[in-house]
């Protein structure tokens, strides 16, 4: 971004907020002011995979386990849990005192018709549904699960922190379809919803919940003490980053998550913001197909434009040309992680190859129609992908129609079935946190189970027997095998193209206290001097 396009945002920015009302002081430094990766588009973190909506229910919903920073399980709402000798019996007591938004006690009941919800979406709840014989209440504070043979990731699938996080809500609430977006955000978190202050496309606004009781142990991710020392967090909708820029220069917003690769050497110069990785364990870029229909059902095609996908090319257009801030990948999984494979990735190594891979599209058939490509274009870092794919389809003789929506728009269209030319689509951009990538586990992107499967309905009866062997795996040994096996039978299929590994900054005022590297943005224990 130029200067002179930056300091026109400044000035536009300035002009805008000097004729508004001031919060005092005191109001203000109670006020957090985040901008977020998007706009939020609803509440409801079992019905979409928007890794925004993830965040904001972080808040809002608690969970009977929370996952560390070691990725490690621990209790949260729940006080405990018993395992029968045999493996196959769990018995989870709540803690006492937990409440909902709506001042209606938190019990047993609410916590099985949440996991049932969770159940019928997510992958992990799936698989462990499918190894369940009942789950069940046994009074207000305890409830049971009675399994078939032993699941081991039980703490782990409840303390899940990627998408469709099983987050608890009221019964009634909760025994809604899972299909649709339920109609009341009420959780038991540690900040309540303002439903009356949302205006899509631009704010939503989070309250302290008075009587929110925070674990005793010390915070560790979404594990531990979840203190607010804020009374109210706003999150503002800036999809343009010069107004953003602008914004958390002066004083006007407070954290920006995600700022482009073009504005942080601007930020890294001003001694009143600070500018850090978000997370360790980085991102991984998603190129996804459909595979319902033409021409992405052929595996042929698939397999050409997997041929001629440069990871280089799309990390340089979503992070920039500093090396160490990503990395190629062939693989699925997440690099530097102790069982990270590359088994399988040569599709993805060296040049690109644009001739064999024409000659693959031929002999697929081709005919030239119209690849339904949907761009979430307020987003960068899928503007960016979109950008590169649209290019790379074109060079290699495919029609591209591209089409720029938001990022609401993309979550909701991707969930249709429907042919592209009748409001479907081919291909869409996203990225999936590094902490969710580092084996099969809960991953959705990866699941290969078709009509179950995440949207683009990969199916491979192979890829999923992989999985399958490496949820059963006796040993870290047979463990490894499986993750090699999964990743070798996943790039054949092209269950989707990874488009890299890449870290994010986030950018923060400097009288922000508090703010932690994590897959997430945490609000417990931050505050403002």
């Amino acid at each position: 971004m130029k200067r002179r396009d930056l300091m026109k945002a400044a000035g536009a920015f300035a002009a805008t907020s000097l004729a508004a009302p001031t919060l005092s002081l005191a109001a203000a430094s109670k006020t957090l002011r985040f901008v977020p990766q998007a706009d939020l588009p609803n509440m409801d973190p079992i019905v979409g995979t928007q890794l925004v909506v993830r965040n904001a229910s972080l808040l809002v919903y608690d969970m009977l386990y929370g996952t560390d920073s070691k990725v490690e399980a621990q209790p949260q709402m729940a006080e405990g849990h018993e395992l029968s000798d045999d493996h196959k019996t769990w018995t989870f007591r709540l803690r006492t005192g937990l409440k909902f938004h709506d001042n209606t006690p938190v019990l047993a009941r609410d916590c099985v018709a949440s996991l049932k919800r969770w159940m019928v979406r997510d992958t992990l709840g799936q698989r462990l549904a499918s190894q369940m014989d009942a789950i069940e209440t046994v009074d207000d504070r305890n409830f049971r699960i009675r399994l078939k043979k032993p699941f081991p990731l039980m703490l782990f699938a409840l303390g899940k922190n990627g998408t469709n996080v099983p987050v608890i809500m009221p019964e009634r609430i909760a025994s809604l379809d899972p299909f649709k977006i339920v109609p009341e955000y009420i959780g038991s978190g540690p900040m309540s919803f303002k439903r009356d202050e949302w205006l899509v496309g631009s704010k939503a606004v989070f309250e302290r919940f008075a009587a929110y009781q925070p674990r005793q142990e010390k915070s560790d991710w979404l594990a531990g003490a979840k203190t607010m020392l804020l009374d109210r967090v706003e999150w503002i909708t800036m999809p343009d980053s010069g107004t953003a820029t602008a914004a958390i220069q002066s004083g006007e917003i407070d954290w920006w998550e995600q700022p482009v690769a073009d504005v942080v050497p601007l930020m890294k110069r001003n001694k009143d913001i600070h500018v850090d990785i978000a997370d360790p364990f980085g991102n991984v870029g998603v190129f996804r197909m459909n595979f319902l229909h033409p021409p992405f059902n052929d595996v042929r095609i698939r397999r050409a434009v997997q041929m001629v996908l440069s990871q280089e090319d799309n990390m340089r257009a979503v992070v920039g040309d500093d090396t160490t801030l990503w990395k190629t990948m062939p693989s699925f999984f997440t690099p530097g992680t102790p069982t990270y494979t590359e088994m399988g990735g040569e599709p993805l190594k060296g040049p690109r190859r644009y001739d064999e891979a024409k000659k693959l599209l031929k002999e697929a058939g081709y005919d030239g129609r119209p690849v339904v490509m949907l761009v979430a274009a307020d987003v960068p870092i899928t503007k960016a992908q979109g950008d590169v794919a649209a290019d790379m389809l074109q060079r290699l003789g495919m029609k591209v129609d591209y089409q720029a929506v938001d990022w609401g728009t993309q979550g909701a269209r991707r969930a249709s079935k429907a042919a592209p030319d009748k409001g479907g689509w081919n291909i869409f951009f996203t990225w999936s946190p590094g902490a969710t990538t580092i084996n099969p586990a809960g991953y959705s992107a990866l699941d290969a189970g078709g009509d179950t499967a995440w949207f683009g309905w990969p199916k491979s009866d192979e890829v999923q027997a992989d999985i399958a062997t490496w949820y059963d795996a006796p040993d870290e040994k047979a463990q490894q095998a499986a993750m090699d096996a999964t990743n070798k039978a996943s790039m054949e299929v092209v269950t989707y193209i990874p488009t890299g590994f890449f870290l994010s900054n986030t950018a923060w005022r400097s009288n922000v206290k508090g703010i932690i590297q994590s897959p997430f943005p945490i609000f417990w224990n931050v505050e403002k001097t």
